[in-house]
């Protein structure tokens, strides 16, 4: 007769896995734990609780998930305030920990209960932590992983769109983050203060609320109370965390274009224009600052999505908007002087834009005729071939590239020849 000494242990139930990593998040206050080894056991702990959870929600690579319990666990998550504790206990975590925690929120975010999408409805009541993951580009140890969350986030509507119509502080003491609300109304700051940097504030703007925007992440930018950190973010020395900040500057603006230009269409009437005016000109002219920034990388990437941005059909509103100051035209002529010839190419596809106006007001048709002479020689030189990459620009490109450039050419041309007669 055969028997074991050892019990199986029995699963634990989506109640007990949450409890769990509530428990052992918590336990990583830094007012209970003080000594070394005491941590490291906490830290040990969270690592293995996460793993328990990302299997739960994913099987483990022999077992599929059991569906019924991952919708249990999403729910027993949101109930218990977990998404609050994993986005404040991040920078505490070890590296595993954290890759597992980018994990399950990207699950969790996607996992429908009752055709509702639970996780997504609790940030929605915490926009706070939305902030606080921007700022968090701050710290290099976890910009990485608050920029994957971010993005997760962005891909609902709801999320990139909501505006934050509070001013913020998140603080992060002996690693530990805490982020809240503002109560104050003037105070519209952000700190962000670790073991290694000090304490980090941003004086941030407070912007104007545009309407009830729902579902529109260029108006979401420019409302967000971390909106102004973005342009600091894009140009940080880490070339790893400059890179995803503008990932993810770049989704926010793009991910929902569809619905900006619904909107714009439906709501479109001269009090809207008036607030559009006065947001476009706050956003253009921080932006102008990355357009000419003394970083090639961040000069083309910029630029790259600035043309993608304008010319794409949902951003007509915005574009015409956009062609009617002559200090953004400007910009424009001052990078199709620059070294590079991606740049130049780049600058370009918006400068057409300028030239090709039906109505282009008195201001710039004025200075499009005072520096025609240069301008049509610029782009007479404008050989898409000489200098640009071969992967990039194909034969058939350079081609059209060419035409669209001489049709460029001639209109200019017949521009000056119009305004000389006036």
């Amino acid at each position: 007769m055969s028997f074991s000494f050892f019990k199986a242990l029995r699963p634990k139930t989506p109640q007990e896995v949450v409890k769990t990593i509530k428990d052992s998040l918590m336990a990583l206050d830094t007012k209970t734990v003080v000594e070394v080894k005491a941590l490291e056991k906490a830290l040990e702990e969270v690592e293995k609780n996460f793993v328990t959870l990302r299997c739960m929600l994913c099987g483990d690579g022999e077992v599929e998930p059991n569906m019924d319990q991952v919708s249990q666990l999403a729910l027993e998550v949101c109930k218990e305030d977990v998404p609050a504790l994993m986005i404040q206990k991040l920078p505490n975590l070890g590296w595993e920990a954290r890759k597992d925690l980018v994990h399950c929120w990207s699950i969790l975010l996607k996992q429908k209960v009752d055709s509702r999408y639970c996780s997504v409805e609790y940030i929605e009541n915490h926009f706070e932590f939305l902030d606080f993951l921007v700022v968090c580009y701050d710290n290099k140890e976890i910009a990485l992983n608050c920029g994957l969350m971010l993005r997760e986030c962005i891909k609902f509507p709801t999320l990139a769109n909501k505006r934050f119509e509070f001013s913020l502080t998140a603080q992060n003491v002996n690693g530990s983050c805490e982020c809240f609300p503002g109560k104050e109304e003037n105070n519209n700051s952000l700190s962000l203060s670790s073991c290694d940097q000090g304490l980090i504030s941003y004086p941030l703007k407070k912007f104007k609320p545009f309407y009830n925007l729902h579902a529109c992440p260029f108006i979401y930018i420019l409302e967000s109370a971390s909106f102004e950190l973005f342009f600091k973010f894009v140009e940080s020395p880490n070339f790893d965390v400059a890179s995803d900040a503008f990932s993810t500057f770049k989704d926010l603006l793009t991910k929902h274009c569809t619905v900006v230009a619904e909107y714009l269409t439906a709501h479109y009437d001269e009090c809207l224009l008036a607030n559009l005016k006065a947001l476009l000109s706050q956003f253009f002219d921080l932006y102008e600052k990355l357009l000419t920034s003394s970083n090639y990388v961040t000069r083309r990437q910029s630029l790259k999505l600035l043309s993608e941005f304008l010319l794409e059909p949902p951003s007509s509103h915005i574009m015409k908007r956009y062609i009617l100051e002559v200090r953004y035209l400007k910009v424009m002529m001052t990078l199709l002087k620059d070294s590079s010839k991606n740049i130049q190419i780049a600058a370009f596809d918006i400068f057409k834009v300028f030239v090709a106006n039906p109505s282009k007001p008195r201001e710039v048709k004025m200075i499009l005729a005072k520096n025609h002479e240069k301008l049509l020689e610029l782009l007479l030189n404008l050989s898409a071939g000489k200098g640009a990459s071969a992967i990039e620009m194909d034969e058939l490109q350079e081609q059209q590239h060419n035409e669209l450039s001489q049709q460029v050419y001639r209109t200019l041309a017949a521009s000056y020849t119009q305004e000389a007669r006036v």
